[in-house]
């Protein structure tokens, strides 16, 4: 890995699911989708969906969501098959994530800065006990902000009150990455804990035992 470079962290800055939390879906959805794609259209398409982007800014109910994105990605199953199994694709704390946690520095702020909606986030936060883990987080649907938005990592420097060189963002959408170091943040793609752990180590965030 690089030698680091920028401004002392202060905050690390997770995105939640791929990076700390297992998600299914994308298997479902490339099959449901009639116009074939691969994992990294179907994440752009994902990302910059009109639909997607209302839902998880807290914009638009569930109904409406499922309604609006089967017509948008032009899928095999209707709004209800399609919420039912989308309700469901938060699975659980990806192997050693919540260990990962635990053993950041004592005095580095722990953040998280998700994408999310109001069907997943209460089962990551209370079902699967994330909430404990961290001093803020920001999630789309409550802050009515979005990645890869600049004003979404804007919000999450000036409510914590650092420098964006100060925080340090871990993602595992390059989309994201590319545009929180575009904002001034210190950013690495990182899929899993380990991979979140290699750069932790690099920063000197964690003990490397």
């Amino acid at each position: 890995m690089a030698a680091r470079t920028g401004a002392p962290v202060r905050c690390v800055l997770f995105d939640v699911g791929g990076v700390l939390l297992e998600l299914s879906g994308i298997d479902a959805m490339l099959r449901w989708m009639r116009n074939a794609t691969d994992v990294e259209g179907l994440w752009h398409a994902w990302l910059t969906s009109p639909a997607v982007r209302e839902f998880e800014r807290g914009r638009m109910d569930p109904q409406t969501f499922a309604t609006q994105l089967v017509a948008e990605f032009d899928l095999v199953v209707g709004p209800d098959e399609f919420l039912k199994g989308f309700t469901g694709w938060p699975l659980g704390p990806l192997p050693g994530a919540k260990d990962l946690l635990q053993q950041v520095r004592p005095g580095i702020v722990r953040a998280t800065l998700s994408n999310t909606n109001a069907l997943h986030w209460p089962r990551v936060m209370n079902e699967m006990d994330f909430e404990r883990h961290f001093d803020h987080h920001f999630a789309s649907h409550l802050m009515d902000r979005i990645k890869p938005d600049h004003e979404a990592f804007d919000h999450v420097a000036t409510s914590i009150g650092l420098d964006p060189g100060e925080i340090l963002f871990v993602d595992d959408n390059q989309i994201n990455v590319d545009a929180a170091r575009a904002y001034g943040m210190q950013a690495h793609r990182c899929v899993g804990p380990e991979a979140v752990r290699a750069v932790l180590l690099d920063h000197a965030l964690i003990a490397s035992a």
